[in-house]
């Protein structure tokens, strides 16, 4: 069996990933609130503990032994709230560190633990982007949860080279997509996000990628065999 567990596939770049995995014969698992597929479960990862036991239990049927090929992508993310953090309830805070670091990271690490031992070609691939490797003001939170992302990934695949049955763990940089995230962008305030009329001529001139492309460039590149563990990849 190859099977895909997929966060965020509920829509946008998650929903391409999950049709073209499935398109290519992969079992998937899909984790997001709203839970809109036959394979989905319903998980709210603004409580990282809840979102690990739901992984778990998803997976406690599966025999380690029958799965052939693994990929794990974790896509879900939010800029919610948009702003500087000084400027937010800290519930607000709490929630938007919780869904884009600290539940990624306990489901991952989740996936690793069932699978470790498998011996099947196993990839572990996290959503990135560029605000990981630069500051945005107003996305402080974000910012500073994708480049902790970045940065797992990279300290993950540090750990795996040295086992018997690793996990490749990388990064992938998607680019600028156009999805419900860069029209929450778009609807922002220049106090809130000075950087907005950037983005909104973005979207006028054709210059976000639809998702379905950024999707096959994702699995194609999953697929290949000289993936680099620690690696940040780049849609094209």
């Amino acid at each position: 069996m190859r099977l895909a567990i997929v966060t965020g596939g509920s829509r946008g770049l998650g929903a391409a990933l999950c049709q073209q995995l499935a398109a290519d014969g992969f079992r998937l698992i899909e984790f997001s609130r709203s839970a809109p597929h036959p394979y989905s479960v319903a998980t709210d990862l603004s409580d990282p503990l809840a979102s690990r036991a739901q992984l778990e239990k998803a997976l406690a049927g599966i025999e380690t032994e029958s799965v052939t090929e693994l990929l794990a992508i974790h896509n879900a993310g939010t800029l919610d709230p948009i702003g500087p953090a000084s400027r937010k309830a800290p519930s607000d805070i709490v929630a938007n560190l919780n869904i884009n670091l600290v539940s990624p990271i306990a489901i991952l690490a989740g996936v690793i633990a069932k699978f470790q031992d498998n011996s099947c070609r196993k990839v572990v691939a996290c959503v990135s982007s560029g605000a990981a490797l630069r500051p945005f003001s107003g996305w402080s939170l974000y910012d500073a949860a994708k480049a902790g992302m970045d940065h797992f990934v990279r300290t993950l695949a540090l750990e795996q080279a040295s086992l018997p049955h690793p996990f490749i763990a990388v990064n992938f940089d998607p680019g600028v997509i156009d999805t419900e995230m860069q029209a929450l962008i778009r609807s922002s305030t220049k106090n809130d996000f000075p950087d907005v009329d950037r983005f909104i001529q973005r979207k006028e001139k054709g210059q976000l990628a639809p998702p379905a492309k950024v999707a096959a460039s994702l699995v194609a590149l999953l697929s290949r065999h000289d993936l680099v563990g620690g690696e940040r990849y780049s849609a094209g």
